[in-house]
């Protein structure tokens, strides 16, 4: 089976891997774009980055399966919180869609994301770290390396593919 991965980025890289490794897989990845803003604001639009992002991988990869995952915040009465979704698609019907780990950022961070910034950056700051966004994640900062962005989307992973294999 040919999966091909709508990322570059070492973190999803090694999530969908840790999914299919049972199986005989080749693995494409591919920066696919995910056809919203930088810093998807709501769950919303983060599915619909990951779904454009499995839909293009598995179009432009020519694969049997296309993986979109797509991380981003959604704002709530207790306060701005990271969300991250997961897409499969295939070519037998809609995608498939998974969310997974909501943590609160805190205020300092929050208040530069809602006046515009982006997550991976305004971690790099706050941590004083480079490449957090393949790395840790903020989810891995915020949880004191109890759980990283790898472990993250795994279990989104983990529920797409569960998903997938069960027939939908």
């Amino acid at each position: 089976m040919k999966i091909i991965i709508g990322s570059k980025n070492p973190a999803k890289i090694s999530a969908v891997k840790n999914c299919f490794t049972a199986e005989d897989h080749e693995f494409v990845d591919l920066d696919i774009p995910s056809g919203v803003n930088e810093q998807p604001f709501s769950d919303e639009e983060t599915i619909k980055g990951a779904i454009n992002r499995a839909k293009g991988a598995l179009n432009l990869g020519s694969g049997d399966i296309g993986i979109g995952l797509e991380g981003g915040v959604q704002e709530t009465s207790y306060g701005l919180f990271i969300c991250n979704w997961g897409a499969l698609a295939a070519n037998d019907g809609e995608p498939i869609i998974a969310g997974g780990a909501r943590i609160p950022l805190p205020e300092e961070v929050a208040v530069r994301l809602r006046a515009g910034e982006e997550l991976g950056p305004v971690m790099e700051d706050y941590a004083n770290s480079k490449n957090v966004r393949k790395q840790e994640g903020a989810v891995g900062i915020f949880t004191n390396g109890m759980v990283n962005r790898s472990e993250m989307f795994t279990h989104v992973m983990n529920l797409l593919v569960g998903q997938y294999k069960r027939g939908r």
